[in-house]
């Protein structure tokens, strides 16, 4: 047996015997009633002190349907005190990859399902990034939906390195101030290109929020990279990583392999889901922790790269 497939068999074996700290397992359902859920009334109001939560679901092609799962989960995430909580790539969607289901996709449903989203993220007073998709005029980007507390809509991060025919790449690489707290995002392939986190974190980010729908378990080849790149993009900048990513699911053999987490800027993983569980993963972080200190060196270092990477951080549209 592969090391690989001994660590799917390890885990499954702690998930199935309560053993491993990853919550209850809810696979390829909707948001069950008997959801476990933590209050969390003792979190410290320190302005430094932030809950982040990745919501790992599996979501359905149906728009609208998704978007009411979503909003299941969102009122979870209120009740345990949530400030912002991060949702997979294309999760209005399922991520449904047939080129055929985009030929027509109607854009109306799109845009009902996202009012939907924002008005209980208004309602519920928690900040929201979530993937979903927009047109511009024929143009089909594979994006995120940056909500803050209130219901104000920050704007959209459109995935630029792209691993899929359907969408065209984004243009801008953004900080949005989310929760208080300046923002930058990547979609699934773009974690493999560390300059989308190193950029933002120069001009100013402290947690980068990673929306993902990657392989499934089928290709444990990839696994080890999946677990290693994340880990990576923090602690090479000194910040926080938030990972939402969806779970396998065992009854189709569909869906990404799961194991959504929190990295804190050491690198080191603070919670994660198993692979095939629906469920929030939850850290109250201190943001001071963020700082951003060996993105920085990149730019006050004397190095031969020292004016590339100050050229670089012009790229970056941080919007307040």
């Amino acid at each position: 047996m592969s090391s690989q497939r001994t660590e799917i068999a390890r885990r499954e074996f702690l998930i199935r015997s309560g053993l491993a700290t990853i919550g209850t397992m809810a696979m390829a359902s909707n948001v069950p009633a008997s959801a476990s859920v933590t209050e969390s009334p003792n979190v410290s109001k320190d302005k430094n002190k932030l809950r982040v939560a990745a919501c790992q679901i599996l979501c359905y092609p149906d728009v609208i349907k998704s978007a009411q799962k979503v909003i299941d989960w969102l009122k979870i995430a209120a009740k345990d005190g949530v400030d912002v909580v991060s949702f997979p790539e294309a999760c209005l969607c399922g991520y449904p990859s047939d080129i055929n289901y985009w030929k027509t996709a109607d854009p109306e449903a799109f845009k009902k399902g996202e009012n939907m989203v924002i008005l209980a993220a208004k309602e519920l007073d928690i900040a929201v990034v979530f993937g979903t998709v927009h047109w511009q005029g024929t143009r089909l980007f594979n994006d995120l939906l940056m909500i803050d507390k209130g219901g104000k809509v920050l704007g959209r991060y459109s995935k630029i390195h792209l691993a899929e025919s359907w969408p065209v790449s984004g243009d801008i690489l953004p900080i949005y101030t989310l929760a208080g707290v300046k923002s930058c995002f990547i979609i699934c392939h773009d974690v493999r290109y560390p300059e989308l986190v190193r950029l933002p974190a120069i001009a100013g980010a402290q947690i980068c929020y990673f929306c993902s729908h990657e392989s499934s378990l089928v290709r444990e080849d990839k696994l080890s990279a999946y677990r290693a790149m994340p880990i990576s993009r923090a602690a090479e900048n000194s910040v926080f990583l938030v990972m939402a990513n969806s779970p396998y699911n065992p009854k189709t053999m569909e869906g990404s392999h799961g194991n959504s987490k929190i990295i804190n800027p050491m690198g080191n993983v603070i919670d994660e889901a198993g692979y095939l569980e629906e469920r929030l993963v939850t850290a109250t972080i201190d943001i001071s922790e963020a700082t951003r200190a060996m993105a920085l060196r990149a730019v006050n270092d004397e190095t031969l790269l020292k004016q590339w990477m100050i050229d670089g951080v012009k790229l970056v549209r941080v919007f307040e």
